[in-house]
């Protein structure tokens, strides 16, 4: 098996949201982030105890890590490059270091940073490999995120399915474009959704999304797309999820209204706060925002048609 080289990327912890922003645009599909800041706390929420091994309670708090990984016939040195780039000129101190692993490794290393989450009023997000999880009468939505962006512990994905929770009906039809893993059309199905679409420009993160409606039993209610925002869509819903980026919120804004049933809810994430009101002076033409909220630097809109 060719080695694959990863990218370990060194930040000052209060930066790392937004370093790992960046490294996803090089490697959408491949990063995890290592960061202790609140490991107590996590581990406390999960197992519900309070022996930490002591080489991970000698971390140091003040650092926070990236790591990416770039396949065998692809040269690091371009995506070095990039990084140190848009690093810098975002004011982020960073260090940059390059390391040789196998592809079975980079696949398996990040799921000791993915645990059992409760988000929104009920559901528990578990990894697929997590037994006897106490669910604390929430709805366990099971999610094996494979190569694929979505295991719902970026502030993102939380805004997103938090939004979505609030204004969804019994019956409604969704569709998610950039859906990633599928996170957010399976919660809406096991939350009451009738049907659910999710679109992605990634074939693994399609498959990925089939496979984790198929594991929470929505199989026969979700709907897999490949293909580049709404080019392959087709009919009218009652709630549209973008957790996208910007740009690309900017961009799908001017046409996914022809997607919208009249009284439809768009729910726009993965706003980086510093790009918040651009991207509502850009969605307003179109829309009128009637909820906005923001954690960790990250912002969510929700959204009607103009006029609505």
């Amino acid at each position: 098996m060719e080695n694959w080289t990863e990218i370990k990327i060194a930040v000052n912890a209060a930066d790392i949201d937004r370093a790992g922003d960046i490294a996803n645009e090089v490697a959408p599909s491949g990063i995890y982030i290592e960061d202790y800041r609140d490991m107590e706390q996590v581990v406390e929420d999960i197992a519900h105890i309070d022996l930490i091994d002591e080489e991970l309670l000698r971390k140091d708090r003040t650092k926070a890590f990236v790591h990416m990984y770039v396949e065998p016939d692809v040269s690091p040195a371009e995506a070095v490059a990039f990084l140190s780039a848009r690093y810098g000129s975002e004011g982020i101190a960073h260090e940059i270091e390059l390391l040789d692993c196998a592809e079975e490794d980079w696949r398996n290393n990040w799921k000791q940073y993915f645990h059992p989450l409760a988000v929104g009023k009920s559901l528990m997000i578990v990894p697929s490999w997590y037994e006897n999880v106490d669910l604390q009468g929430r709805t366990a939505l099971t999610i094996d995120p494979g190569l694929a962006f979505g295991t719902g512990g970026h502030e993102t994905t939380r805004l997103c399915l938090e939004m979505c929770e609030k204004y969804m009906k019994p019956g409604d039809s969704v569709l998610d474009v950039g859906c990633g893993s599928g996170i957010l059309g399976i919660a809406a199905l096991l939350c009451g959704a009738k049907e659910a679409v999710g679109v992605d420009i990634d074939e693994k993160a399609v498959e990925t999304a089939a496979e984790n409606a198929e594991l929470n039993g929505v199989g026969d209610r979700f709907t897999a797309i490949c293909g580049s925002f709404t080019d392959k869509v087709e009919g009218t819903y009652d709630i549209v999820l973008a957790n996208i980026v910007a740009d690309a919120i900017l961009f799908l804004s001017k046409g996914v209204r022809d997607f919208m049933k009249p009284d439809a809810v768009y729910i726009m994430s993965g706003i980086i706060d510093t790009r918040a009101e651009e991207v509502r002076a850009g969605v307003e033409p179109y829309f009128d925002i009637i909820e906005a909220h923001t954690e960790g630097g990250w912002a969510c809109f929700a959204a009607k048609l103009r006029g609505r």
